[in-house]
């Protein structure tokens, strides 16, 4: 038996580490621990609730506009707001269209590399790699010029000595199966990839006044002015402008990463029977399109012990089962006690201590839903989305099983989630364009309303702010007294995905999908990798220094 500890993950948001037992080229026991502390919720408390969106954006300099919408959506819940349908419109489009970057930046430039072999790219031939790319796609960049200008480039960078970005890669390792033209494609995409996930930033930008970290919402709607006549607010031109963004980013989604990753699944099959771990899994209806958040365009589920067919359907935010059941259990978290506590009662109490395997070693706390561990991400998104019956999604699906051979259950695996993320990016490019449409209707309806001026009240309310985020189901859970914060807390996805064991020895979902995964080579544990990359990690937040002995170097009293 041998002991890895990969610390720190790389190509991830934030500080991860992983510690795995192999025997017989395969894992018998796997850690999950998140090396970083957020300690945001300690310093929201006593401050005014309407301001929370614009702090907790700081959780990440990824993922922030899905907690701005999260934290804003926990007010609104608190104190009954309305939002007009334009409010809900511009929201929408930034949601999608953070996703749709989001996504983009995975595939290529976080996972991609674990299964595309860079330096096998220098034998490819350009002109077999052109014919490759133009069977799967009609995209106009797929040319012998271009593939050629990019091996070119990839020479150029071995002859001077230096791989750059691509100087760490396994490369060579015997788990990578692609052709040498297949690994140039990949690398050509990766590096269009970059003008088109900047292109999505851009459109989210343009709404929400600068990415990262929003800045024009408020409680009761958004701060983005519109009148199609003023240069100085949403009007015409801007709108225009959205539109080419997003259709290029779409086209981008649509014509080159999705059939990508087609590609790559195909020639990796037997890696949709690993790394299925945890099979319960939860997603919360997105894509509001009225202004009591009761109706949206892709709806939510439950599913328990990866059967699809028994899903348990939520139709909003309002859901009591998910509102009662969703608790956080610190036994083998970095916080006092061991106890677990609901959202609304959670304490953020940090309790320093070595990584013990039996003991405490995360940062993370441990959810639960009804008791028991979550899956979290793209694939709760599409089985909530195929078993309600949505067209396009049961479209992607049905049809990727057709092409690849494979079945529906394949879903629960390290491709499966690969899959699921390039299918919803799928979605999410066609959503932003329909949200844009319905936003252009709605202001030629006459309607210019953006906002419902909200007074925060006296008294005490607790609200919820459920998102489906990128990485999955996001909430932010506020309590308000006296027109201030009373306690505040955000469960987001990777706290679901990268969790510790519960007070009842129950693995999270990242330690789950590693046990029985291959490694070919115990000193370069590619396999791990691939598992824990098709999660998306985003462990960053606010660090909690200490120093190597454990004990604490400063304190930062924020006024």
């Amino acid at each position: 038996m041998s002991r890895i500890t990969l610390d720190p993950i790389t190509r991830i948001e934030g500080h991860l580490r992983i510690d795995v037992e192999a025997n017989g080229g395969k894992v018998t026991n796997a850690w999950s621990s998140a090396q970083m502390w957020r300690g945001i919720e300690v310093i929201l408390k006593g401050r005014a609730p309407e301001d929370a969106w614009s702090f907790v954006q700081r959780f990440c300099g990824v993922c922030t506009t899905v907690h701005a919408i999260s934290s804003i959506r926990a007010v609104e819940h608190a104190l009954d707001v309305e939002v007009p349908l334009n409010a809900q419109y511009i929201r929408n489009i930034m949601i999608a269209q953070h996703s749709v970057q989001d996504h983009i930046v995975h595939f290529y430039h976080l996972s991609a590399l674990d299964w595309v072999d860079i330096v096998s790219a220098l034998k490819a031939d350009p002109k077999k790699t052109a014919q490759i790319a133009q069977s799967i796609s009609d995209w106009p960049g797929n040319s012998e010029k271009e593939f050629k200008a990019v091996q070119d480039k990839l020479k150029a960078f071995v002859a001077g000595g230096k791989l750059g970005i691509f100087a760490t890669g396994y490369w060579g390792h015997p788990a990578m199966k692609l052709s040498p033209e297949v690994n140039l494609m990949a690398v050509a995409h990766y590096l269009k990839a970059l003008d088109y996930q900047r292109k999505a930033s851009q459109a989210t930008a343009i709404l929400g006044g600068k990415n990262p970290h929003i800045q024009n919402l408020v409680v009761g709607g958004v701060a983005t002015a519109i009148n199609t006549e003023n240069i100085a607010t949403l009007n015409m031109e801007r709108l225009i402008y959205l539109r080419t963004l997003m259709e290029e980013t779409r086209d981008f989604v649509q014509k080159v990463y999705y059939p990508d990753l087609l590609a790559i699944a195909g020639a990796y099959k037997d890696w949709f029977k690993y790394g299925a771990g945890v099979t319960n899994y939860m997603a919360v209806p997105e894509f509001p399109e009225d202004t009591k958040n009761t109706k949206f365009q892709l709806p939510g589920g439950v599913v328990m012990g990866g059967n699809i067919g028994g899903i348990r359907m939520v139709k909003d935010h309002r859901d009591d089962y998910l509102i009662k059941n969703i608790k956080e259990n610190v036994t083998h978290a970095w916080y006092e006690g061991n106890g677990t506590l609901h959202p609304w009662d959670g304490e953020t109490k940090p309790d320093y201590t070595d990584f013990k395997e039996n003991g405490k070693y995360s940062w993370c706390k441990a959810p639960t839903l009804d008791g028991k561990p979550v899956q979290v991400g793209p694939p709760a998104q599409i089985m909530a989305a195929y078993a309600a019956g949505n067209p396009k999604v049961k479209k992607l699906v049905d049809g990727a099983v057709s092409t690849l051979g494979i079945s529906l259950k394949d879903i629960h695996s390290t491709m499966g989630r690969l899959f699921c993320r390039g299918a919803r990016a799928h979605v999410m490019a066609d959503l932003s364009l329909e949200n844009l449409d319905k936003l252009i209707a709605n202001i030629a309806s006459g309607d210019q309303t953006y906002a419902n001026h909200t007074v925060i009240p006296k008294g005490e309310y607790r609200g919820v702010g459920f998102h489906e985020a990128p990485r999955g189901t996001l909430s932010h859970w506020i309590v308000i007294k006296n027109k201030k914060i009373e306690n505040y807390q955000a469960v987001v996805p990777s706290t679901w995905n990268a969790a510790p064991r519960n007070d009842k020895g129950e693995m999270g979902p990242y330690e789950a999908s590693l046990m029985g995964n291959p490694i070919a080579d115990a000193s370069k544990p590619l396999e791990v990798l691939r598992t824990i990359h098709s999660f998306d990690p985003c462990i960053a937040c606010a660090v909690h220094t200490v120093d190597p002995e454990g004990a604490e170097i400063t304190k930062v009293k924020v006024l």
